[in-house]
This record gives C-alpha cells, structure tokens and sequence, in this order.
C-alpha cells in the first residue's frame, strides 16, 4: 500500500482545521508530455520547497513535483513546532559523534531556525509566527534531567533556556500532569500549511515550474537523470528526493532507514476564556513522554493538541477519540469539550531520530526522516542541498555523517517490531519510569 492513496482523498487536503484557515494556492497542472530542467525536485513539503527557491534564486531552472498538493504531507499536518538544534539533545550528540561534530550540528540546528525566520519575513508570510515553546515534565526525575540540560547548553553553548520549577510550570500550564520544566524562548511556532503556501508563491515569483498531481514512478541518475512520472518524463541534471514519509520504493537505500509513521492533532471549539486554563501564555508545549504529547492555542484559541502515534498504514476511524484520550490525559476538564477537527498525517522517523541526508548518486540528493522536528530541519535541508549542488557542500556533507542505520527485519518486520517497542514505550510512560 502507498501511503499517498492509504487515506486521504487524491488532489485534496485532509479536513484539518490548518486546510480550512488557509487560503489555498491555486491548482497547478500535472505534467503532461516531456520537459528538461537544471534540478527536479520531488516533493513539495519543506524541504523540496525550500530547496526549489534556493535554487531558482541562484539561476537554475527549476522543476518541482508533488503527486498530490504543495504542502500536503506532513509539512501541512504537522504541531508547528520551530525547535532549537537537532531532534535528539547536546549531551547525547557529543557522545555519539564528539564534541566538534555536536557542536556544528547545534550550530546547523541554529541555522534553520533563523533561516525559516528570515523566510516568513523576507517573503511576507502570514503563518501566526509566535516566540517560544516548553518542554514539560511529568516526574520529579525527569524535572532534574531537564534542569541538568539547560545548565549544560549554557554552560557549553552559552545558550540560555529558562528553568520552570513546579509553581512556574503551573503559572505556565494549568495542568495537573506536570510538574516543571523548561521554556525555550528562542524557539517558536506556526501555522505549516500557511508556511509551506507562502513558500510555493515565493517558489513561483523565484521562476519554479510546480506541476501537482504528478507522481514520480521511477528515477535514473545516470546523468542526464530521468524522472519518469504518471504522464510524462522529466530530464535534468541533478535530483533532489524530498518526499519523506511518501517516499515509497522509489529510493531502496533510503526506504530501509527512514520509516514512515502517523501521528494525530485535533483541533477543539474556541474555548473562550477556558483558554487560561490551557495556556496562560502563547507559546507551545512539547511533552517528556517518548510518545510525545504536544499542543498549544491557535489564533482563534483553540487547543490544537497532537498525540496518539501508530504504526499501521491506515488511520483510525475515529480520530476524535484517538486524540481525545491523551488530551484529557493532560486536561482533565475538557472531557466534554466539542472537537471540531481532528486530522491524521504521515512522517518519518529513522532509528536514532535524526535526519537521514545522503548522496544517492553524484547528481541525485536525499533528504528526510526528520523524526518530529521538521519544520526547521526540512527547510534547512533543502537549502543544504540546493547548495550542494551550487558546490557549497559543507553544511550537507556535516548532516550526512550522521550514522543512519536500516530498521531492524526489513520491509516485512521492521513495522510491527518498531510497534512492540513503542507499546514498552508507552507502557512506561503511563507508569512514570
């Protein structure tokens, strides 16, 4: 099964409060016959966005394809969560790659925050950018763990993260789950869909040929490289992979080490001044659990609130309860409360939770498996590659050295081993060890 026909309907958005306070780009056509380009990119989330607009404003002629719409995947369903350095923390990277290493992955991690900053204010973006996200603890132990790493990332990287002791937490967020934590006020969040829109106009204004509808069946990197589409051929120097959780088949090598995964958001009424209860400021909340439990208010003060991973292809038929279990988990109160949306969405993982970036070929680049923490990261990997190919390579060549492992039992096993693990996982998580 292809997970771009596992559960949405084709050449729409999924009903997600995201799709209906977005103002759509308009369609833009399949491809159809054949055409020749610079680069094509294949994917039209973040990475493949921000890689076609780097590209074009350095003067390539660009080709972006996407089989369903910009934005669709996961970079239009995602919790809108702009992080801090990488997706796994400093101390863990220094022991796996050593200091140096660490040090500019942090460094890179910096580097697509403020690169997706610099985007929404260079070209104008409307996506509700708002400063700061919290990281919330749900036991003593991991209170401590937590406080440990803030005095570590300022005392190593001079990097400040406000402590949250149990009172503050409280002042913070209300909720009788959580007991301390930490407020990252450099991060941030946002609206992904508006964010992936705004990056398709500016793709468009930049001289990029975006053809929607148009599903890459198979690749050749024998230069000049073939894309070979539903209705057409693309022929070009260079390709660039962005298609993550929908990759398919089309890349084994990159198939085995990055593992497509759902995960749900649902979207309450407007709670009005319930929203003191939720939030009492506007920032994003990221929880401690290894199944992660993430939310914050939308503009119209809504708790969007993002929880609930499985591992099957289909989604769940009742999304509203799958989310709803988790939320009340957090909040109580709103047991009762009307969910107005409720959404599914696909991303990818790889095994130690970082970004699998690699040269398939000399002319094909790839990137993806950014495991939660995409919304920098995607976007900031395309630039990487769009520089790669204009023959800056450091910043691609330091993701690539990442070790990225296959997943253990092949096509077959690798998914109902992974769901065993994170059964364990949750386990754990509901008896606080």
């Amino acid at each position: 099964m292809n997970l771009l026909d596992a559960n949405d309907i084709p050449g729409s958005y999924p009903q997600s409060w995201y799709a209906a306070t977005t103002d759509a780009l308009p369609p833009c056509p399949p491809l159809e016959g054949r055409i020749q380009a610079d680069v094509c990119v294949i994917g039209a989330g973040f990475t493949g966005l921000s890689a076609a607009l780097h590209l074009a404003q350095a003067g390539r002629d660009v080709v972006l394809i996407d089989a369903q719409r910009v934005g669709f995947g996961a970079s239009g369903r995602n919790g809108g969560q702009l992080g801090s350095g990488q997706r796994v923390e400093q101390p863990y990277l220094e022991k796996m790659l050593g200091e140096d290493d660490a040090l500019k992955l942090w460094e890179l991690g910096q580097d697509s925050k403020a690169l997706v900053k610099g985007l929404i204010k260079e070209h104008n973006i409307d996506c509700y950018l708002r400063p700061g996200v919290a990281w919330s603890a749900s036991t003593k132990r991991d209170v401590a763990e937590l406080h440990q790493y803030a005095e570590h990332m300022d005392h190593k990287y001079g990097y400040a993260i406000q402590q949250l002791d149990a009172a503050a937490m409280h002042q913070l967020c209300p909720s009788p789950d959580y007991v301390g934590g930490l407020i990252d006020r450099d991060a941030a969040h946002l609206h992904p869909l508006r964010l992936a829109v705004g990056l398709a106009k500016a793709a468009i204004a930049a001289g990029v040929r975006i053809y929607e509808g148009t599903r890459a069946q198979t690749i050749t990197d024998s230069p000049p490289c073939t894309v070979i589409t539903s209705n057409g051929k693309i022929t070009s120097d260079h390709i660039i992979l962005a298609a993550n959780g929908y990759l398919g088949g089309l890349a084994p090598k990159v198939a085995a080490r990055v593992m497509p995964i759902n995960n749900f958001i649902a979207a309450t009424e407007p709670l009005g001044d319930e929203t003191k209860r939720v939030l009492t400021e506007d920032v994003a909340i990221a929880d401690g659990r290894f199944v992660v439990n993430y939310f914050r208010l939308s503009h119209d003060g809504r708790l969007l609130f993002g929880g609930g991973e499985s591992y099957g292809y289909k989604f769940p038929k009742d999304l509203v309860t799958k989310v709803r279990k988790p939320m009340t988990e957090i909040f109580p109160h709103l047991s009762d409360v009307r969910i107005d949306y409720a959404w599914g969405g696909t991303l990818a993982i790889t095994m130690k939770r970082l970004p699998y970036l690699t040269r398939l070929a000399p002319n094909v680049l790839s990137a993806s498996g950014y495991s939660g923490h995409g919304v920098g990261t995607a976007t900031h990997a395309g630039q990487l590659m769009a520089m790669a190919i204009e023959g800056e390579t450091d910043g691609f060549d330091t993701m690539s050295r990442i070790p990225t492992y296959p997943f253990p039992g092949g096509a077959s096993l690798r998914t109902p081993l992974l769901s065993l693990a994170m059964t364990w996982y949750s386990m754990r998580d509901r008896l606080g060890f």
